[in-house]
């Protein structure tokens, strides 16, 4: 489906105009503190399971400890959001960044001095997963009032994702070196540090303050209520919503699950599928930087047809492929999800009133991800009742066939940058 894009001007196309939003002081430092802390947040769960596991748990003492953090963030995102509104994104990153480099610092001493049960573990990774269900929301709302240049937004917005998409690939494997040279309290010690280098450099930061979206804040349940109001008046936001929460059901949990054990029956095992991440690690970072200086007239359209990418690493599973076809899959998809991702988070921050923007990402946020727990955990049942290759394939068609009806859809196909804020 051909998409209208605007003309991009010439000076424009040069690296150093694409990465003019370097140039905003505030954005910068916001960026350097971002992206030592999730290079820190990208070690941290190696150093997490191995940490369990040196203390003599297994894998289900591992996946306690894993559910513990995710559970947190689930239930606290709404609150998030109103918090945000409320408060401000920056304080609460800034409170956010200081509990979670607290509980680091805490696990670390603990596994210093081995005295770390498992209850210690589980409430501490528990309030870890507070504080990422607090930043969550706040962080998808910042950043309009870090990059002043409006026309920039779309830029700021993909190289944050430059930064998630490079750390998935190195974090990992510094955090695997550092852990058996120096133990896991080493990397959760360093992952501490590097929550305390991003609220410094945010601490530095001189944003404006913004107006709370109603008078009467004493009620969360009321501005919840409200925040819910306007999500649900814009049918560009809850569609697209809608689409990825299904997407993490049916398509992405099913990949995650029923990946890794195809690769063992069938491409060579681990190695297999390390490379099959990688290269999705590198087909993102690649889409983040062909969308630096880019900025489609029809973003959703784009962003939808660039999900549709998705459904190519699944179907190769599914069909029985080769290594490198899963392989050629996985680097669309990772392309495809960079700039995806970049395009409906500017979208929502371009056209999402400041003051509502906390909430209406918190919404947006929950939605998306709220059903991949329970994807993950049917994955293998469906599998062993229907087999492998139905799950996968039935889910990459599904992504095809809901991404088209997707576009179909008027609010979504023929939003433009030009709208500007509202519904």
């Amino acid at each position: 489906m051909a998409v209208e894009t605007e003309r991009i001007p010439a000076r424009r196309k040069r690296l150093g105009d694409r990465l003019a939003v370097l140039g905003e002081r505030d954005f910068t430092l916001f960026f350097i503190g971002y992206t030592t802390s999730l290079l820190g947040s990208s070690m941290a769960p190696v150093a997490v399971a191995f940490a369990v596991l040196d203390e003599g748990g297994g894998g289900t003492e591992v996946g306690w400890v894993m559910a513990a953090r995710i559970l947190p963030v689930v239930l606290v995102l709404l609150a998030g959001g109103v918090i945000a509104d409320r408060f401000g994104s920056r304080r609460l990153i800034l409170g956010s960044d200081v509990l979670r480099g607290l509980v680091q610092a805490l696990f670390a001493v603990l596994l210093a001095v081995g005295h770390a049960p498992l209850w210690a573990m589980v409430a501490l990774v528990a309030v870890w997963g507070v504080g990422e269900g607090l930043f969550m929301p706040a962080f998808g709302a910042v950043l309009p009032d870090l990059v002043r240049r409006k026309e920039l937004l779309a830029d700021g917005n993909t190289l944050l994702g430059l930064s998630r998409s490079v750390s998935t690939v190195a974090g990992p494997a510094l955090a695997g070196l550092l852990t058996a040279a120096q133990g896991p309290a080493a990397v959760l010690l360093i992952d501490a540090v590097t929550y305390g280098v991003g609220a410094v450099a945010l601490a530095a930061t001189r944003l404006p303050e913004r107006p709370a979206a109603d008078g009467d804040r004493s009620s969360m349940v009321r501005e919840l209520r409200v925040g819910w109001s306007e999500f649900a008046a814009r049918p560009w936001l809850w569609i697209t919503t809608a689409w990825m929460g299904l997407f993490n059901l049916l398509v992405w949990a099913p990949f995650l699950v029923l990946g890794p054990l195809t690769a063992q029956r069938e491409l060579g095992g681990a190695r297999a599928w390390g490379l099959v991440m990688g290269v999705y690690g590198a087909g993102a970072v690649l889409g983040g930087l062909l969308m630096l200086g880019r900025r489609p007239g029809r973003p959703l359209a784009v962003a939808t047809a660039a999900g549709l990418g998705w459904a190519l690493p699944s179907a190769a599973l599914g069909a029985g492929a080769s290594l490198p076809w899963v392989a050629a899959g996985a680097l669309v998809a990772g392309a495809g999800s960079a700039v995806c991702g970049t395009l409906f988070t500017t979208t929502t921050q371009a056209w999402v009133p400041a003051e509502l923007l906390g909430r209406l990402t918190s919404f947006g946020v929950l939605g998306a991800f709220v059903l991949g727990p329970l994807g993950l955990a049917a994955a293998g049942p469906l599998a062993d009742r229907l087999g492998t290759g139905t799950v996968l394939l039935s889910g990459s068609a599904w992504q095809v066939v809901a991404g088209v009806v997707v576009l179909a859809v008027p609010a979504v196909r023929n939003r433009r940058w030009e709208e500007g804020p509202g519904h």
